[in-house]
């Protein structure tokens, strides 16, 4: 009776070793190499599962490991998958061949998330390109000028919140991230809803927006836990069934949107905000935008508004507060421009600050937000590396584009581990090979506000730089560590200056 026990066990144990390595060889069939170290079940990303790395450091670590081909395959659990390691190669599946690769690697269960469903980042087809369309007329130039209006009386209510501070002390110690999310929530709830986002209310604080914020999308355990079963193991969600949109979020701005649509349809004064833009586009194409989609419509708005922008503008604080002569030489731009513009935010001004777009570029290069791009081949074709690797893709292939270690590699950038803004000047942009530095993606599906994206961050750090100055704190932990289970990149124990007001 235990002999057969015993041999059931190993034959339960050997059908399941091979049920989690049978694609093991995948690469090697196809002559591509491969990193070793793979492990049943999750392939290349024990370090992901054990959270010491997160997904994109590990990309990461694998590029700097392979920087000698074009390309390697590796398992994402028990998924083959392929990293191009090339510039060229990035452009193919981004740009040249766009419509064997047009799919984001990260899917959605519609039942789970049915606002983030229709998010264009996850859809594809006619859904994607009619969700794009809608994006790109709220965030074209014009339109941009109408939605800077809002965005200026959030730099006041900013400007006020820090004044309130600063008027009994000679300086303040703040959480760059926690400061910046205030501005970007008041932004998305201003400038994309019309309403007042409570986010400089402290004693209010519990109602506004920038608490919604951070209790889905700050990277909390369980915040990180959830994100890590519906982007990176949705095999394992089907279990846990985990929304990344909680009930009460899901709830919140759908109570929201539909109450302030139906003002929009029915008001004759025209609002300077996205869901007006959205009311003017009913009104050209003649029909009313479902509900459900206008929502996920104002969730990427929110989501793309207050979460990555307010990341990327606590490094580029961190960045300003570390490098002084850089803090100092923006400065002087931003009052430099804001004095030929009667000291108001124009978008003609922001235009001019083009250190600023240095500045901006340089921290994006520095500290990516997200270390990583995934996409998924649609249909059957062939990618050829500089080096004579060729590989025949198949549809449903996961391609991996390793965005920070293209944005550190000396081969592309001169001493890459300095923080240099210059490298960004008229005089040496041009040389820059714009597949090496991807802020915002490339391609059809670059990001789509990013220009809404921009125009919010140098609005912040113009009213930030002309009357304050950072200096870093004691508290932040140098050298940075970033935090290894979260999906933006984020450093541990958060990045702490001082705000003063300049002399």
């Amino acid at each position: 009776m235990a002999i057969a026990l015993i041999s059931l066990i190993f034959i339960a144990l050997v059908t399941v070793y091979f049920y989690l390595t049978k694609n093991f060889n995948y690469w090697q069939k196809r002559k591509i190499p491969c990193p070793n170290g793979a492990l049943p079940g999750v392939g290349h990303f024990w370090s992901l599962i054990t959270m010491k790395v997160s997904f994109g450091e590990r990309i990461r670590q694998i590029y700097n490991d392979n920087r000698n081909h074009s390309m390697v395959g590796i398992y994402n659990f028990r998924s083959p998958a392929l990293i191009v390691l090339e510039p060229d190669l990035v452009k193919t599946v981004l740009q040249t061949k766009f419509t064997s690769f047009h799919e984001n690697g990260f899917k959605i269960e519609a039942d789970l998330d049915p606002l983030l469903a229709n998010n264009p980042f996850f859809n594809y087809g006619e859904k994607w390109i009619t969700g794009r369309k809608r994006l790109t007329y709220a965030f074209s130039s014009m339109r941009l000028r109408i939605l800077l209006e809002s965005v200026k009386q959030v730099c006041e209510q900013f400007e006020n919140f820090l004044d309130r501070k600063l008027s009994k002390v000679g300086k303040i110690e703040l959480q760059l991230k926690d400061l910046f999310a205030r501005f970007t929530a008041q932004v998305v709830s201003g400038a994309g809803f019309g309403v007042d986002g409570l986010s400089f209310d402290e004693e209010k604080e519990t109602e506004s927006f920038y608490t919604m914020g951070k209790s889905f999308l700050e990277p909390t355990g369980v915040n990180n836990f959830v994100f890590l079963l519906v982007f990176f193991i949705p095999a394992l969600n089907k279990i846990f069934r985990s929304p990344f949109l909680p009930k009460r979020a899901d709830r919140f701005f759908r109570t929201i949107i539909s109450e302030v649509m139906e003002q929009r349809r029915t008001e004759e004064k025209p609002r300077n905000d996205f869901l007006q833009l959205m009311a003017d586009l009913e009104r050209v194409e003649g029909n009313k935008i479902d509900m459900n989609v206008l929502t996920s419509h104002a969730v990427s708005f929110f989501i793309d508004g207050y979460e990555t922008s307010s990341a990327t503008l606590s490094f580029i604080g961190f960045n300003l507060a570390t490098f002084p002569d850089v803090q100092t030489k923006l400065r002087k731009e931003v009052i430099s421009v804001l004095n030929k513009h009667d000291g108001v935010i124009t978008y003609e001004a922001l235009k001019e600050m083009t250190y600023m777009d240095q500045v901006i570029c340089e921290s994006q290069r520095f500290f990516p937000l997200v270390g990583f791009l995934n996409k998924i081949c649609t249909e059957e074709t062939e990618l050829r590396g500089s080096d004579g690797l060729t590989c025949h893709i198949q549809p449903g292939t996961q391609i991996l584009i390793p965005v920070h270690g293209l944005q550190e590699d000396s081969r592309y950038w001169e001493r890459p581990e300095i923080f240099d803004p210059d490298r960004f000047g008229p005089d040496k942009k041009n040389n820059i090979d714009r597949f090496t530095f991807l802020p915002f993606g490339e391609g059809p599906r670059m990001c789509v506000g990013m220009r809404m994206a921009l125009l919010q961050m140098k609005a912040c750090l113009a009213t930030l730089l002309k009357k304050y100055s950072l200096e870093v704190s004691p508290k932040t932990r140098l050298p940075l560590k970033m935090v290894p289970s979260t999906f933006l990149t984020a450093p541990e124990g958060g990045l702490w200056v001082y705000i003063r007001p300049i002399e």
